[in-house]
């Protein structure tokens, strides 16, 4: 994939999440998508990710802003600085109360691309940043 079609990828990814819309953040991944959750673990293959963010979905009102994308010169590798912003709806296990909180947090997210779909995708944010201000 070359660096333009692959920086296209990324940004029509990030738009679909901003837009809530599962349908087309799915449809830019592999079957076999690894997705690598920020201090959570591992999971992979696109049913996960389905399950990834319905969980979101209930827990969090979410969007990024102020998107940065870096893409390699191979079109193979991507990544995107951004800010996270969101409301915390609903209690997520062993994570403190939601009561409608809001947050902000400087986040990036890695990927990796083959055949033309996200086929790893790593996301990064400070959890102990985001306790701190939904604590507060």
């Amino acid at each position: 994939m070359d660096r333009t079609a692959a920086r296209e990828l990324i940004e029509r990814f990030l738009a679909a999440f901003n837009r809530g819309d599962h349908d087309e953040m799915l449809s830019c991944l592999s079957e076999d998508v690894v997705h690598d959750i920020n201090e959570n673990g591992r999971e992979i293959g696109k049913d996960k990710f389905r399950w990834f963010l319905a969980t979101r979905r209930r827990h969090y009102r979410e969007e990024v802003s102020d998107i940065v994308v870096m893409v390699a010169e191979d079109g193979n590798r991507a990544a995107a600085e951004f800010t996270l912003r969101g409301t915390y709806l609903a209690t997520a296990e062993g994570l403190p109360e939601a009561n409608g909180q809001s947050y902000s947090l400087s986040g990036g997210a890695f990927f990796e691309i083959d055949d033309g779909l996200i086929s790893h995708m790593s996301s990064y944010y400070s959890l102990a940043g985001w306790i701190s201000q939904i604590s507060d």
